[in-house]
């Protein structure tokens, strides 16, 4: 059977991608050929701390050798690695698929504490870099567990990535989008699917019953969606 399209995954903020076997299966009986990369520093390997164009750089590498467009699929950190992406090289995508897809900078309370914390938490004092029990205690207030595990390579790689928020410019988007959001998600909220949609002109948005990772807990449903789109 002839392969009729590519797509390439951007995982989320993980390291590792079993729990997308099922989802990407179906897909795979779509006629399609499914890739999901290595990211550098989560399921690949980083020696050095990276900014979001080093991230942009390195997926330019790997389509530079497809000859024809491909469909981009990001979740989460994923997502906002292929938005800017998507900016940059539009001409090398047919589509783009967001799920629950970071790039929306916030200012709310919560949030300023958490980079307030990331920034200074070098600084604290003796005591608090010593105590595991204190430091998962701050880690916990501002909800970054993802922050908590990782080395310091990627520590200071995941502030850059956050604050590269802010010169993200949704309505420079013009490659087809599909936004895909769970209706409970905690980590990136639906309030955000709704700006992107608002924001990138060509897209369509759909929601589904589900929290921050819906093509693990639907993994039909939203295979169903993406079907029916292209």
């Amino acid at each position: 059977m002839e392969v009729i399209k590519k797509i390439y995954i951007l995982h989320g903020w993980t390291y590792s991608t079993e729990k997308w076997n099922p989802f990407i299966n179906l897909l795979k009986q779509k006629e399609t050929e499914v890739n999901i990369l290595k990211i550098p520093g989560l399921t690949g390997d980083l020696n050095k701390v990276w900014a979001i164009e080093d991230y942009v750089e390195w997926l330019n590498k790997i389509l530079n050798k497809e000859k024809n467009k491909v469909i981009l699929i990001g979740h989460s950190n994923g997502g906002r690695i292929a938005l800017n992406f998507a900016i940059k090289y539009p001409e090398k995508l047919s589509n783009l698929i967001l799920i629950d897809s970071a790039g929306i900078y916030h200012n709310e309370f919560p949030i300023v504490l958490k980079r307030l914390v990331f920034r200074n938490i070098a600084k604290i004092g003796k005591k608090i870099r010593e105590s595991e029990t204190l430091k998962s205690w701050l880690y916990k207030i501002v909800g970054e567990s993802d922050y908590k595990t990782a080395n310091p390579i990627m520590k200071q790689t995941m502030v850059n990535l956050i604050n590269s928020d802010k010169n993200l410019s949704l309505n420079n988007v013009t490659v087809p989008t599909l936004i895909i959001w769970g209706s409970e998600d905690k980590t990136t909220p639906l309030s955000d699917g709704k700006l992107m949609n608002n924001q990138i002109k060509n897209s369509k948005f759909y929601i589904v019953d589900a929290k921050h990772s819906p093509m693990f807990t639907n993994p039909e449903e939203v295979a169903k969606i993406i079907y029916e789109c292209f």
